[in-house]
């Protein structure tokens, strides 16, 4: 059976000498401001040819650079306009990269998955791929009883190639870091390391899927297709039609735009009060935006199990804080395990670190966008000494952490989207312990 194939011993040496190349770059820049170059200017300079070849560099990864496009695809609403704009283009193919297969390859798979009668079940099957997805691609057939699917087959040796450029990615972080300084590479890739094993059973996302299905039944904004069929390394769902979330955010109309982002809040806040499931894979490339209006929802691989649903404490929190009540802040900061009881961060700085970041919950009819995100991330980690204090001492607990990862990635979409809505309301309806003054 044909793998994946590995990259060169050339090309890996590219990679491990990237960061000196850089540090050259770094040296250059203070030099040329040492002959009055404008500071500004030799710092957009640098970080322009950084993100040239550190996107070319991850257009050369195999199984990695999927999941690296889907990743940076929302998370680069935190680089410079003079930097994001740029690359926006050059990340939506990032995320749609990926080797396809040979046909040969995909019936060996469907053969080994299903048996050699696996054929019979199909009264169509199209060998070429209509989509690819992270770890595989999908093909477009149409199952015995007549049901138009999507049948999703994954790569194989992806293992071994994923596990192999994940460690390249992680030598990439002082580039990261360049592009933007509170960017940090590597606990996102501890993440998705940790995540490779249930991402790559198909099985497991199946069991997800058929949860998330049964809970929107016939709900009238989020819509789940079902699963048909399923193994290890092949899944089949039912086929959905819509504009993909990525064409919305470059080209929709703005009430498209408003409609996706309120229903993505939705999902987001929904998932675990409906299902116990929270949808932990928020990119473009998951949704669609279907005729009906409704949001169509993909890949349920990255999933948090949160069988009581969301925290209380968390909703608990947020209310606080929209009430501006900085006592009960600092108290439910410190019931939740973010400061430490002994903290000196006082419940007024508190209070202020945490407030200005939930403006689009007690604000009618907010919209999100790419400079608001930023004005928050530097303001959280760099602004002023009340920001820097409080920032110093907050600690994320294990059981919080996937869910603040999934939370600021539906959030950096809401601002791709430029989405408005009154996100207090969805917010209201399902985070327990939500109840404002």
């Amino acid at each position: 059976m044909t793998s994946i194939p590995r990259r060169s011993i050339t090309r890996t040496a590219r990679l491990a000498a990237l960061p000196l190349r850089f540090a050259g770059r770094a040296a250059s820049g203070a030099a040329q401001r040492a002959v009055g170059v404008p500071a500004e200017t030799v710092t957009a300079t640098i970080r322009q040819r950084t993100a040239e070849h550190l996107f070319q560099t991850l257009g050369q990864l195999k199984a990695g650079a999927m999941k690296v496009g889907q990743m940076m695809s929302v998370l680069e609403v935190l680089l410079p306009d003079a930097v994001g704009a740029a690359y926006r283009a050059a990340l939506a193919r990032l995320q749609e990269s990926a080797p396809p297969l040979p046909v040969g390859v995909v019936r060996d798979v469907l053969a080994a998955e299903f048996g050699a009668g696996w054929r019979a079940d199909f009264r169509d099957f199209d060998p070429a791929a209509a989509a690819a997805a992270s770890l595989g691609q999908v093909h477009r057939a149409v199952w015995r009883d007549g049901r138009e699917v999507a049948v999703k087959v994954q790569y194989p040796g992806i293992r071994q190639a994923l596990t192999a450029d994940l460690d390249q990615i992680s030598r990439l972080s002082a580039l990261f870091r360049i592009l933007h300084p509170t960017f940090e590479i590597k606990p996102i890739v501890a993440e998705l390391r940790r995540r490779l094993t249930e991402e790559l059973d198909y099985r497991l996302e199946s069991r997800a899927q058929r949860t998330f299905a049964a809970a929107y039944a016939d709900d009238d904004e989020i819509a789940v297709p079902r699963v048909v069929r399923a193994s290890g390394r092949v899944l089949i769902t039912e086929w959905i039609e819509g504009e993909p979330l990525a064409t919305v955010i470059a080209a929709g109309s703005q009430e498209q735009r408003d409609r996706a982002g309120r229903l993505l809040a939705t999902l987001h806040f929904s998932g675990p009060a409906r299902a116990g499931l929270l949808h932990a894979d928020p990119h473009p490339g998951n949704f669609r935006l279907l005729p009906d209006g409704r949001l169509g929802v993909l890949d349920f691989g990255a999933v948090a199990r949160l069988p009581d649903g969301l925290p209380h404490e968390l909703g608990a929190l947020v209310c606080a804080a929209v009430d501006g009540d900085a006592p009960r802040t600092r108290a439910v900061m410190c019931d939740v395990g973010l400061l430490a009881d002994d903290s000196k961060v006082t419940a007024e700085a508190a209070l202020q670190y945490v407030r200005p970041a939930l403006l689009p919950v007690f604000t009618d009819g907010f919209r999100f966008d790419r400079a608001w995100l930023r004005r928050q991330a530097v303001r959280m980690t760099a602004s002023g000494r009340v920001e820097r204090q409080v920032s110093r001492s907050l600690q994320l607990p294990p059981s919080y952490l996937l869910i603040h990862r999934v939370t600021l990635g539906t959030v950096a979409m809401l601002c791709q989207l430029e989405a408005a809505a009154d996100y207090g309301t969805v917010i209201g309806r399902w985070l327990p312990g939500f109840a404002p003054a």
